[in-house]
């Protein structure tokens, strides 16, 4: 469900989040949430929320094989040396 909300940041720089948004998404007081500054604009997530985008853009990518890969290819650079 996506929706959109007009807020308004109060003093201290607080914001509401609003009530179906909180029901909707389990906020309850106390939950952690992040804040992202990006060239998009802003977006503020849960933890689970963050680690869940963050492991979709990284699903399919060989991390350890490419970090394995330059390793590789500077050693063999220091070598010829």
């Amino acid at each position: 469900m996506s929706a959109t909300y007009s807020i308004t940041v109060g003093n201290k720089g607080r914001i509401v989040v609003p009530a179906a948004v909180r029901e909707r998404v389990g906020l309850t007081e106390g939950t952690v949430m992040v804040l992202m500054d990006t060239p998009g604009g802003i977006a503020l997530l849960t933890r689970e929320q963050l680690r869940d985008r963050i492991r979709a853009d990284l699903a399919g990518l060989d991390l350890v094989s490419e970090l394995l890969h330059e390793r590789r290819r500077a050693a063999h650079g220091e070598d010829a040396a």
